[in-house]
């Protein structure tokens, strides 16, 4: 068997492992998917009104800031969903299997990429809950089949873009603790971006940092394949952001691992 063959099985049986993790431990799932749910429910219900008028229509237009919500919404499930990657890394670090899988004869590669599979799986699942119930709620995209392949594209690209990034987090963590905090950060930027308000309604200050992270032009891509709104140059910022952090958190994630274990 070649050594791809043998990478192959190994990263099989690994995303077996991680998946047996969630059936193991279905609150942590549930608690990922719930937190976009709320957000997406709360903020549209409760703050809808206000925030549709806010847009630039009429008082009322809760419909138009559902419009807008949900791009946002979306990438907040991809960054909740990879905070359970970084968890789960980070148990595996300081309970000492990875140090167990060290001694034998598997693919060293084959450990992260069963975290990374077993992640990105999780986040699709999250996707097609948060994307159904904002279907059922209003949201009405308009897009025809090449916008949706490139919208689904995009959300995958950056989906395991920012699983890498979470493996690193997790495996650089002191602590299972740690590790649920450092992400943290992530899902905290749709609020500090273009998802819930446009940037032009912040402080210039704040604007400045909304309207060149890294969230916000996946956001604005994702509208305009959806929704039909100017994309502009987002779109290439989009694929640029999602190819630095994807490099970054590979192989970050591959320098961590190889490192020797502290004694």
């Amino acid at each position: 068997m070649s050594a791809l063959a043998l990478a192959a099985r190994d990263s099989r049986t690994m995303l077996r492992r991680n998946m047996r993790r969630w059936a193991r431990y279905p609150a942590m799932t549930v608690q990922l998917i719930a937190l976009p749910v709320i957000m997406l429910l709360m903020f549209a219900f409760v703050f809808g009104e206000t925030l549709g008028a806010g847009l630039g229509g009429a008082a009322g237009d809760r419909g138009d800031y559902i419009e807008y919500l949900v791009p946002g919404i979306l990438l907040m499930t991809v960054a909740a969903a990879i905070q359970g990657t970084a968890i789960s890394v980070a148990m595996d670090m300081h309970e000492g299997i990875i140090a167990r899988f060290r001694t034998m004869a598997i693919s060293r590669g084959a450990v992260l990429t069963g975290h990374v599979i077993g992640s990105f799986l999780q986040t699709l699942v999250g996707l097609a809950i948060v994307f159904g119930v904002a279907l059922l709620i209003g949201f009405r995209p308009d897009a025809n089949m090449a916008e949706w392949v490139a919208a689904v594209g995009l959300l995958c690209l950056f989906a395991i873009a920012l699983t890498w990034l979470a493996v690193a987090m997790g495996l650089q963590a002191k602590s299972v603790e740690t590790a649920s905090n450092t992400p943290t950060l992530l899902v905290l930027l749709p609020f500090l971006g273009s998802g819930f308000v446009p940037t032009d309604s912040m402080p210039a200050g704040l604007r400045w940092f909304a309207e060149y992270q890294p969230f916000s032009p996946v956001i604005e891509t994702l509208r305009g394949l959806l929704l039909g709104t100017e994309i502009g140059n987002n779109g290439v910022l989009a694929l640029g952001w999602t190819a630095v952090i994807g490099v970054l958190g590979y192989f970050w994630a591959l320098k961590l691992f190889r490192r020797p274990p502290v004694r």
